[in-house]
């Protein structure tokens, strides 16, 4: 399965991978406006790798196969309070 990850240049951290043949017409209003302007990161071939660095590569390939993309966000940070004393 190929398919192209893009950066979003307005989210730091946010990446969303296309179906090859995917049509940017054909994504969510809400998903285009979130995103803006988006620039290629890589292109893959997801059949020729058995996991990714940040997703689960299996929900990847799901939702390209269901809906042509996939949104990635980036990890939540975790705030530890530390108490002294």
């Amino acid at each position: 399965m190929l398919c192209t990850v893009y950066r979003s240049t307005k989210k730091t951290g946010v990446y969303l991978y296309l179906v090859r043949d995917f049509d940017w017409n054909d994504l969510p209003e809400e998903l285009t406006s979130m995103l803006g302007h988006c620039e290629v990161a890589m292109q893959l071939n997801l059949n020729k790798h058995s996991k990714l660095a940040s997703e689960d590569i299996d929900q990847v390939r799901k939702q390209l196969k269901d809906q042509g993309f996939h949104l990635q966000l980036p990890p939540q940070i975790t705030h530890s309070v530390i108490h002294y004393g």
